[in-house]
């Protein structure tokens, strides 16, 4: 133990041990694979501004994911650091078990106008992965003091991402996910994505639609309403590669769920804060009302860990009537609620209610067009998106949308390319998904496509000259 010590203190002072070679003597990375777990380290980035990052040789690269989905206002927002230090120097934190705090209370008034339906009240989390968990914690305590222990199936579908929590996980519809980690798969019933890219070939998208609705109804039917007590579903699918559901077919899926008392849990973890132009997606662009949000990333920007779940007065109201006023929701977050978070979302919203939101939804369909230039590449099979989100599906031929017979990596190559010409791509195996920071200009949506079209092309020479593919 004490050599141990000892070896530590001097990793600590060793001016010479940088970043790269700590982190691959002591940290481990999210979504590791078992054979470089804890010896891994990924591309260094030291500085960030506006749409810009730089890495660890300087060189500057547009922040093609926005961080994760969510530096939505931009890198190096002075507003946003201010008041993360004025808050910090007011009240660092308060326990939310017995106490409160004014900046938290402030936000959920503000989000609860901007969230649709009769959604009202806020629970605060520390990011997505805990807002989901808590919303289907929350179903089943709801459940459980109705009287109706029994309901608390949960319907999801192929292609979703929610969490990596244990609940939220369970929900994941990505094969990959799930392959090596357990789940509480006894709750969970999987639906077909809503992918029309990928529906049966020579089917119309008008016929999709009926086929996932009817499966949605024949589920239910067949499982029983009064086992199920939630569908969770984001209204675009972000990690699963942006899909974009058919028209209409949200809005007749809520309409399933409130005929048969199920909960709509809406997870607008990415599409919520400004990603699609609103502060909240469901209503505005989808046309539904859920019975919960779920929201983080966007809420701060990222400039601090937060997350949450807006509940309808609805579900609340029948809580308060119920014959059982001592019920206890046993569940919190030591981070619930945190009054430095809350403080910085508060700008955050400021921020992207004065211009961030109006300019998204001002740029979006410019962002969309040029992305769809790509599919002039013959490695593309479809470019899709909505707002400032995009996804370029790679396939080894359009006819069969297979993507298995290409490189497995193709979207880390395509990545590589694009990192040498001064852009960061988030590669998801065939996919190189697309979702900039909301203050991108025009000029900066034609830079960041045409690195983009660079790094595909180049990468269609490699594979061909491998001999991987022929396109």
């Amino acid at each position: 133990m004490a050599a141990a010590r000892d070896l530590k203190a001097k990793e600590t002072a060793d001016a010479d041990v940088d970043a790269v070679e700590l982190a691959k003597r002591h940290l481990v990375q999210p979504w590791p694979f078992a054979g470089s777990v804890g010896t891994e380290a990924r591309a260094l980035i030291g500085e960030g501004e506006g749409i810009y990052i730089t890495d660890a040789s300087g060189k500057r690269l547009i922040d093609g994911p926005a961080g994760m989905w969510c530096i939505n206002v931009g890198h190096r927002r002075e507003e946003l650091a201010k008041v993360m230090y004025d808050q910090a120097m007011a009240l660092s934190y308060n326990t939310p078990w017995y106490t409160m705090n004014a900046p938290s209370a402030e936000l959920a008034m503000r989000i609860a106008g901007h969230a649709p339906g009769d959604l009202s009240h806020v629970f605060f989390t520390t990011g997505g992965s805990s807002a989901v968990e808590t919303a289907l914690r929350f179903m089943q305590f709801y459940n459980n003091v109705r009287g109706r222990p029994e309901k608390k199936l949960i319907l999801s579908r192929g292609g979703a991402y929610h969490g990596s929590t244990y609940l939220s996980a369970s929900l994941n519809g990505r094969p990959r996910d799930r392959h090596w980690m357990d789940g509480a798969d006894e709750l969970v019933v999987k639906l077909s994505s809503p992918d029309p890219f990928r529906r049966p070939q020579g089917m119309s998208i008008e016929a999709f639609t009926d086929f996932l609705v009817d499966q949605f109804r024949d589920t239910v039917a067949r499982i029983g309403a009064d086992r199920i007590g939630a569908f969770v579903g984001e209204p675009v699918q972000a990690s699963g590669g942006v899909v974009v559901p058919p028209d209409g077919y949200l809005k007749r899926i809520r309409e399933i769920c409130r005929d048969n008392g199920i909960l709509y849990i809406s997870d607008e973890v990415v599409t919520g804060f400004g990603r699609l132009g609103h502060v909240f997606a469901s209503g505005e662009m989808f046309g539904i009302d859920p019975d919960m949000i779920t929201f983080a990333k966007g809420v701060t920007s990222g400039y601090f860990p937060l997350g949450g779940v807006i509940i309808s007065e609805r579900i609340l109201q029948e809580l308060r009537r119920s014959n059982h006023p001592d019920a206890l929701f046993g569940h919190g977050l030591t981070y619930t609620s945190h009054p430095i978070g809350c403080a910085v979302a508060l700008k955050n919203l400021d921020i992207l209610e004065e211009s961030v939101l109006a300019h998204t939804r001002e740029v979006a369909p410019y962002f969309q067009a040029q992305l769809k230039t790509l599919e002039e590449l013959p490695l593309v099979g479809e470019v899709r998106g909505m707002g400032l989100m995009g996804c370029v599906e790679c396939v080894a031929d359009r006819e069969s949308k297979d993507p298995l017979k290409l490189d497995k990596d193709v979207g880390k190559r395509i990545d590589a390319h694009c990192h040498e010409l001064g852009l960061l791509v988030r590669p998801l195996i065939n996919m190189c998904v697309m979702s900039p920071p909301l203050i991108i200009s025009r000029e900066q949506i034609d830079d960041m496509v045409a690195i983009l079209r660079e790094g595909i092309s180049r990468t269609m020479e490699d594979l061909r000259k491998e001999g991987v593919w022929q396109g």
